[in-house]
Formats: structure tokens, sequence, C-alpha cells
């Protein structure tokens, strides 16, 4: 919190091996990034972008930056920013490469990269897929902040509840995904950021196959099977 939790190379490399830590175990359901104090997170340490340090130096980070936010999307469970406060530039990326991103009234939006003469282009591509262009490039030219409504209502975030509610709206939907089958929202996951890229034509390629291949797993069939006999399905996952 000290550091407006900065996506430093040491916080990077943390977030990696938390992302990473039990991500074969059958127990693992889903993530939850959050953060504490008033800043979600502030984006990269500026202390490591400076001319002190090396062309070299500066890849790394931005590199393992790219890793980590397309891991989030790998990851064979649903990963959930929980956001209280301020996420800007990476710390915006961050929230908008999660899978669902749950706000408090308080949080605020920004990429102001542009004001210190270093344009977000790489919080660029994740909020590009997040939000609509005109509105993803007001906030890359300004730098001016999005009011955690004006995010929802642009679809940066999926829920904005009073402060207080925030732990519980985060858990509520945790639980809810605990319910499902963790092989088929495995397969579900995977499918939807693989077909997003893709031409409608394509698109309704792959996931036909992929609706075909769901009904071959054994949570497939059982979760039919108990729809029909009228019973709570048992999932293998």
């Amino acid at each position: 919190p000290r550091r407006r939790n900065a996506l430093s190379l040491p916080m990077l490399q943390s977030l990696r091996r938390d992302l990473l830590h039990d991500v074969k175990s059958q127990e693992l359901r889903v993530i939850v990034i959050a953060a504490e104090g008033p800043v979600f997170c502030s984006g990269h340490d500026l202390k490591e972008l400076s001319s002190e340090d090396d062309v070299k130096h500066h890849s790394q980070v931005f590199e393992l930056c790219a890793e980590v936010m397309t891991l989030i999307q790998k990851l064979p469970v649903p990963v959930i920013a929980k956001v209280n406060g301020l996420a800007t530039a990476a710390g915006c990326q961050l929230v908008a490469s999660c899978d669902i991103a749950v706000a408090s009234e308080k949080s605020r939006f920004a990429t102001p990269g542009v004001n210190i003469g270093l344009f977000c282009s790489t919080p660029a591509v994740a909020l590009g897929r997040s939000l609509p262009r005109k509105v993803a490039l007001e906030m890359l030219f300004t730098g001016e902040p999005l009011s955690a409504h004006e995010a929802l209502m642009h679809g940066l975030v999926s829920k904005v509840v009073p402060e207080d509610k925030l732990e519980e709206e985060t858990m509520k939907i945790s639980q809810k995904i605990c319910e499902s089958s963790k092989s088929v929202l495995a397969l579900g996951k995977a499918t939807f950021y693989r077909q997003i890229t893709q031409d409608l034509d394509t698109a309704y390629k792959i996931t036909t196959k992929v609706m075909v291949d769901n009904l071959t797993l054994r949570d497939g069939q059982e979760g039919i099977e108990a729809f029909v006999q009228k019973r709570k399905p048992v999932w293998s996952h």
C-alpha cells in the first residue's frame, strides 16, 4: 500500500507466482485479486523506467507485465478483480484483463500516461478490448478518469456496489461460480477468449465443435441427466 500497489518487477513476479499457485489443484475454483489501501494499483513503478535502467530492463518489465495479463485469461478458473480505490495505467489494464470486475462506488479508472510523456500503449490492449473504441481513446488521449458508474456503463467493470458491500458481492459471485463444474467452466473460458477475436463464421465453427466436445465430458452428461431427472447435479470436475 505504501507504494500504491505499483506493478514493480518484484510485484509482477509475485503476482505471477500467486496466479500459478495451486493452479492444477482440484480445489481451486476461482481467483480474486484484491488490494489494500486507497489505491487498487497505480500501474508501473516509474522509478524502474528511468534512464538509469537500460533498455533490457525496461523490456523485461513490459514483457513480464504482458505475460501476467495474458496469463489471467489462460488460467482454467475465473479471475475476479475486487476493486476498492483508484486503478491507473497498468493497474487499469489489470482490471480490464480480469474475467469479472466488481468495484466499490469510490473506485476510479484512468490511463494517465500521456500526461507524463509515456502513452499507455500496453494498457490500451486490454482497454481497447473491454471498452468502446471512442471511450478507450478518450481515456488514453486525455488521462481523465472514469468514475465507477461510468466504468460500469461502458463495460470496464461488471458491478458497482457500496464499499461496505464489496466483499459480500465478490463472495456471492465466487460462490455461484463454485456451484458449477470446474471442467465445464475451464472449457467455456478458454473457448470464449479463443473465439472472441475471430470473424463470425470462424467463431461459430470453433464453438460448434466445442459444444460437441462439452457433451463428451462426464460433467456435460451429468448436468443433462440431472436436469431431466429434476435433481441437483453431482459434479466430478
